[in-house]
């Protein structure tokens, strides 16, 4: 593994975790961060606690090219790009926002690297929302949850794009920009089009992060609104699942450089929102209340990743089923409740 990181978005909780990975070996470390969520002080106050600030912290907004931006890239060999705003909902409510974060501060984070010197590694985080809504596909219910008909393994990365609501189509913007800047240009880039991540560390709220936001409402033994019937299902990864993948990939960065890869639990690692109130509901021992809402837009009934080109690629599937991966998130949680206050 590459020994100097930096990590956009690195005071999240997907970048909270990678930079822990790094400097648990010792690794250079540095996060960039505009600060804007909620929880993101509290995390970068962990890590520097927990790793005698070894980590540089930079307060950059990536809207805006910046020197600090110019030189982090410099002084590293690989670029997490993390930095991200992340809820379809507001995507809709805010769609300049959205485009901006997500379409212009990748480009700003690729015409950093393209620039320099140094040329690092480029590792993207997109989604799985980019397919869109997938109308083609049938969907069929069984015991009790949607499943696809014809597609055992999942959605593969050959599966036709289709950008769906403003967080798709800017996301999707990045996605593309990415794997065009290693045809281009020649960078070593790679995009993984996440499912479902989940851990410790995640700050979930009602629009994005559900698996973490039902676990947070089930500890404080409040209710939960489910948009839909509940019988949606995801394929569901745990985060440090996701981080082994991000190394492996870098490590084969000959084989992966320009190609995208579906990231998440895959076939045999999903989730109905019915399933994980069941797994939280055993967990602390008590019912947890519901109600129901109306769907919303762009949400998918079912969502799995074809996870086989990641491991014939690179090695890699999935070592956290989604029991054991959520008790683990619910144990952080009791042990943090402090940082998720009632009145919140």
């Amino acid at each position: 593994m590459t020994e100097r990181c930096l990590i956009t978005g690195g005071a999240g909780f997907i970048g909270i975790n990678l930079a822990a990975r790094y400097l648990n070996r010792g690794a250079q470390v540095t996060i960039l961060d505009n600060f804007a969520r909620r929880g993101t002080e509290d995390n970068v106050r962990w890590l520097q606690a927990t790793y005698d600030n070894r980590v540089t912290v930079l307060r950059e907004d990536l809207r805006h090219p910046t020197v600090a931006l110019d030189r982090a890239v410099e002084d590293v060999d690989v670029v997490y790009h993390l930095a991200a705003q992340v809820a379809v909902t507001l995507s809709v409510t805010d769609p300049r926002e959205d485009f901006e974060i997500n379409a212009l501060g990748t480009f700003n984070v690729l015409e950093a690297v393209r620039k320099s010197k140094q040329r690092p590694i480029v590792m993207y985080s997109s989604t799985n929302k980019v397919y869109g809504k997938m109308s083609d596909v049938e969907i069929v219910e069984r015991n009790g949850r949607y499943v696809y008909r014809d597609l055992p393994e999942g959605v593969s990365e050959s599966r036709s794009l289709e950008f769906y609501s403003p967080y798709g189509c800017s996301k999707g913007t990045g996605d593309q920009y990415v794997l065009d800047y290693a045809r281009i240009y020649g960078l070593r880039t790679v995009v993984f089009r996440q499912s479902c991540i989940y851990g410790p560390h995640q700050f979930g709220i009602e629009d994005q992060g559900w698996v973490a936001w039902f676990a947070i409402r089930a500890l404080q033994q409040r209710g939960v609104t489910i948009f839909g019937d509940g019988k949606q299902v995801r394929d569901v990864l745990f985060i440090d699942d996701l981080n082994a993948a991000y190394e492996a990939a870098v490590q084969h960065i000959d084989r992966t450089s320009g190609n995208a890869y579906n990231m998440g639990g895959g076939p045999r690692n999903t989730l109905c929102l019915l399933e994980l109130i069941e797994i939280l509901e055993r967990h602390f021992g008590r019912t947890m209340p519901r109600d129901f809402g109306d769907w919303r837009p762009g949400d998918q009934l079912v969502f799995v990743a074809d996870i086989q080109k990641a491991k014939t690629d690179f090695g890699w599937e999935p070592q956290v089923g989604p029991e054991t991966g959520v008790v683990r998130l619910a144990t952080w949680l009791a042990a943090n409740s402090q940082l998720f206050p009632v009145s919140a």
